[in-house]
């Protein structure tokens, strides 16, 4: 595994070219693939596997709309 000095400016541009675009949809698969693994047997199926999924990808991106103003993050106004 690389790792990147945090006062590095090419910091984002090395993990990008490190991880390339494969990476976002191998980790939402592991996820998936983990949830499957975690769901009750009585609930194990492809419908509420994609349920669950979607209430936690909602859950967390209204969480990062929230830090991010918290934090001031994206905000053009500035």
């Amino acid at each position: 595994m690389a790792f990147c000095s945090s006062d590095d400016p090419d910091t984002a541009k090395k993990m990008q070219a490190m991880f390339g675009p494969q990476q976002v949809d191998q980790e939402i698969r592991q996820a998936i693939a983990l949830c499957w693994m975690m769901m009750p047997e009585d609930k194990k199926n492809p419908e509420a596997v994609a349920a669950e999924i979607r209430r936690i990808v909602d859950r967390a991106l209204a969480n990062l709309k929230e830090d991010a103003g918290t934090f001031g993050i994206g905000n053009d106004s500035e």
